[in-house]
């Protein structure tokens, strides 16, 4: 009877996952009461191995996926780019179409004052007293004045053309190099498109029909640990005596545990499932 009990205590303790928060073991699986201690052993190998095997593949996936996810956002860049210099180049060009209507409005400004002159100048021929030649002459002072500020503005506006014009001439070297960077780098994303596309499909099966072995609550705490690692690491192995995860040391007693494969151990810092080299090998292996 005592023998029976202590079988049973044995069991329920089988598999636990420690919540680090709280320091409490919380079961996330379920293991037969009439299970002997080779059988939970086995059992909780068994679990910890797909366990692992699980995250091996969903890591692949991850770097297939980092590297894939890169090129889209460096091609946005770059089209975004291109689109800001397009911009440029056509305001500057609509500036330079402004600027020569002006041009034009000046020249035909300047050949309507010199017009005005000549007739000025005509009329004056003609005058019967002083005031009329006085009034005639300020007019044509004015118009003289107008046909100068009009030929400064024409140089000024030439001048801002040119500018303009050089510009344009260095945004457009510019635009054309992105658009080459942006043809290679649409090129480079297609073949990693085309090479990643079938290796994800293909671990993607892999990684479901890793899952299908997994219980449900196992699997459901397996997620919830790796949406919250930042690397996307739900188990990791030991790595010198250390979580392999966030690197802190493990006592030796739980260190011990891990080996057994009695029950299902957690980091007490970072909540990552731990495996010993055992499982590590025999994921490696298979």
């Amino acid at each position: 009877m005592a023998k029976s009990t202590k079988t049973k205590k044995k069991t329920k303790d089988a598999e636990k996952l420690i919540n680090p928060s709280t320091g409490t073991e919380t079961s996330p699986v379920d293991v037969p009461e009439t299970a002997t201690e080779d059988t939970i052993e086995k059992t909780v190998r068994n679990k910890l191995t797909a366990l692992y095997r699980l995250q091996t593949i969903d890591f692949k996936i991850d770097r297939l996926r980092s590297v894939r996810g890169e090129l889209p956002l460096e091609v946005q860049d770059l089209e975004d780019e291109i689109a800001g210099l397009e911009t440029r180049v056509e305001k500057f060009r609509q500036e330079i179409k402004e600027l020569e209507v002006e041009i034009s409005n000046k020249k035909i400004s300047v050949q309507e004052s010199l017009e005005l002159i000549k007739k000025y100048e005509a009329q004056q021929m003609n005058v019967r007293n002083n005031r009329e030649y006085d009034s005639l002459s300020k007019e044509i002072e004015y118009q003289t004045l107008e046909a100068q500020l009009a030929e400064k503005k024409m140089k000024e506006f030439s001048a801002d053309v040119d500018a303009r014009q050089d510009l344009v001439k260095q945004v457009e070297e510019e635009l054309a190099e992105r658009k080459q960077d942006l043809e290679a780098k649409n090129a480079e994303l297609s073949d990693i498109v085309a090479e990643t596309e079938k290796d994800e499909a293909l671990m993607l099966q892999q990684a479901e029909e890793e899952r299908k072995r997994i219980e449900d609550r196992l699997l459901t705490a397996y997620q919830r640990i790796r949406d919250n690692a930042r690397n996307g690491l739900a188990v990791v192995p030991v790595e010198r005596d250390a979580c392999g995860g966030c690197f802190n040391k493990i006592p030796p007693q739980r260190h011990l545990d891990i080996r057994l494969h009695k029950k299902i151990i957690v980091c007490e810092y970072c909540g990552r499932i731990l495996v010993d080299d055992e499982i590590v090998k025999t994921v490696l292996e298979n």
